[in-house]
């Protein structure tokens, strides 16, 4: 069963024109001169095709730039995650140094947290600094090195006084 256009309510468009069927759209005022003679009175029914496009790409960009300064955001985070990773198991390596006799001077290795480390240790070489001989301590240099799962390495070099063997 169909039903004959002039049984469907009809909305008057403008002059003479009705439509059966009503389509939403936003009331604006133009500024222009209506019939009345006054400024901005006369009511449009809508936003052109090309007003539409406009605001549409203006969103668009909108977003594009959100989500970017979103991405680079997310990016440092996990560059800064992963560096503060590295320096806290370097600072655990540090802190777990074995103590005087057990570390020999060709070097510590192993892997903790997924970070591998090598501890080398050396006599301390300093220019204008003279050891005393009959010292019970012997200075050394002490260099640490953690590499990352991503390859980012990260060390320290410091001294550290160790006693003498057999004293």
């Amino acid at each position: 069963m169909s039903l004959p256009i002039a049984s469907l309510p009809q909305i008057p468009i403008a002059d003479g024109v009705r439509r059966a069927f009503p389509f939403p759209t936003l009331p604006r005022l133009r500024g222009r001169v209506g019939r009345g003679g006054a400024a901005g009175t006369d009511v449009c029914a809508g936003f052109t095709l090309i007003e539409v496009v406009v605001a549409l790409a203006v969103v668009a960009i909108t977003l594009t730039a959100i989500g970017a300064v979103a991405t680079t955001s997310a990016r440092g985070t996990r560059s800064l995650e992963q560096h503060l990773a590295l320096v806290e198991t370097t600072r655990i390596v540090a802190a777990t140094l074995p103590k005087d006799n057990e570390a020999a001077l060709d070097g510590l290795s192993g892997e903790i947290l997924g970070h591998r480390w090598r501890i080398a240790l050396a006599p301390f070489v300093g220019s204008g600094i003279n050891q005393i001989p009959d010292s019970p301590w012997i200075p050394l240099t002490v260099v640490v090195r953690v590499r990352s799962p991503s390859g980012a390495v990260y060390g320290f070099e410091t001294v550290r006084l160790q006693r003498r063997p057999g004293q």
